[in-house]
């Protein structure tokens, strides 16, 4: 998967919004104003940064040299992810999870608005 089918995969879900709030080179994706996904756009190979369960991210590190610890990021929550060596479905799987643990965070009443979308 390279960025752009990244970024696209991200956009396509409900409530999803993109922007630069930290600089021009720093993407990120937001469920209702939660992120969910961070993506430096000059890092060669391409990497994101996802969101995880603290458990699954620890065995995910394990067994695949493409995920490491993110930086700059909590290393107990967030995963960074070479998206160009492994797998596109097993990417768009970490993007679901990372959209699904935000909005499981949701407020009734923020998840009620993203539902009306």
């Amino acid at each position: 998967m390279n960025i752009e089918e990244f970024r696209a995969y991200c956009l396509a879900k409900k409530g999803v919004t993109e922007g630069f709030p930290f600089d021009e080179k720093t993407l990120v994706f937001k469920v209702m104003g939660k992120m969910f996904a961070v993506s430096g756009l000059e890092r060669i190979p391409s990497q994101v940064n996802l969101k995880c369960d603290p458990d699954k991210a620890i065995e995910l590190r394990e067994n695949h040299d493409g995920i490491i610890e993110a930086w700059h990021m909590s290393k107990k929550h967030w995963n960074a992810v070479y998206i160009e060596s492994l797998p596109p479905d097993f990417i768009k799987g970490l993007i679901d999870d990372s959209y699904d643990m935000v909005v499981a965070k949701f407020t009734k009443k923020l998840k009620a608005e993203l539902d009306a979308l």
